[in-house]
């Protein structure tokens, strides 16, 4: 039962207008939580993309701020992979017990089967998104250990696997988009296939193709522009989510001034499926 009405709501949710599928990153809607996962202090959020989104295991989308002294504790996933990332300021991830300070915009992935936490230990709020894929669909497990990880020792350099998201390591592709894959699928357990790094010019684009395989989620980082999936068009700007199904024909146009920065994350519906039919004739992403 639970399966058709998943199905039902994804149908439901693919036949929505493009502009109203799009999800935006607006703090007022920001639900305030306290001790998650037995973590300290305050942390500020909301979903943007749920389990009943994709026909794929993505579980969920959050977008928020970890407060000043505030934070996720130490917590496994068995069936599922998770990944914090911020996207400015500092803060303590930890993998497996091993904690480091890592500079945003970065992240790290817990893979399944691991535990993790973050910690904001400095005086403003970091902004702050957590992702989740899932090994079976729409399933999610944790198993709180109890530990904040307030004070805890720290390694100079991670011993984890993480990602920065960092423009100096771009490079040229078509068009004069500069692009990075800042997580390749042998990182992952599940059939969580990447997470790209994209910054596209003023005045660039993204050409039109599609995955026959992947679904994918964009969201953008920074500047502004507009994205077509199909035959409509919407506009884009910071802190926009948009999500792109299973053969859907998508593309996106820097309509800024500044460069359309952007982080993509891909599902596959099984491991390895990795794919990018071309459309418009131009070289795809």
């Amino acid at each position: 039962m639970k399966i058709w009405l998943l199905v039902f709501a994804f149908a439901l949710f693919a036949k929505e207008p493009l502009a109203q599928r799009i999800a935006h990153s607006d703090a007022s809607k920001y639900r305030k939580l306290r001790g998650v996962h037995a973590g300290a202090g305050e942390l500020h959020y909301v979903g943007l993309f749920d389990a009943a989104t994709f026909s794929t295991n993505f579980i969920f989308l959050h977008r928020g701020v970890i407060q000043p002294g505030g934070g996720i504790g130490h917590h496994f996933h068995n069936h599922m992979e998770e990944m914090f990332v911020i996207l400015d300021g500092e803060a303590e991830f930890t993998i497996d017990g091993r904690t480091s300070v890592l500079k945003g915009p970065a992240g790290a992935p817990c893979r399944m089967g691991r535990s993790h936490a973050i910690y904001n230990p400095g005086t403003t709020p970091v902004e702050w998104m957590n992702i989740a894929v899932g090994s079976i669909k729409g399933k999610y497990d944790a198993s709180d250990l109890g530990d904040d990880r307030v004070g805890v020792v720290k390694d100079p350099k991670p011993v984890f696997i993480n990602m920065k998201l960092d423009r100096a390591l771009l490079r040229p592709g078509a068009g004069g988009v500069m692009y990075r894959r800042a997580l390749t699928p042998e990182v992952f357990f599940t059939n969580w296939s990447y997470v790209d790094h994209v910054l596209v010019p003023a005045g660039g684009a993204i050409p039109a193709h599609r995955h026959e395989g992947v679904e994918e989620f964009y969201y953008v980082m920074a500047g502004s522009g507009s994205v077509a999936v199909g035959a409509e068009t919407a506009a884009v700007a910071k802190g926009d989510a948009v999500p792109v199904f299973l053969n859907e024909v998508h593309s996106f146009q820097n309509t800024g001034r500044e460069p359309l920065e952007m982080m993509v994350v891909g599902v596959a519906r099984q491991k390895w499926a990795i794919d990018s039919v071309e459309v418009s004739g131009t070289a795809a992403r």
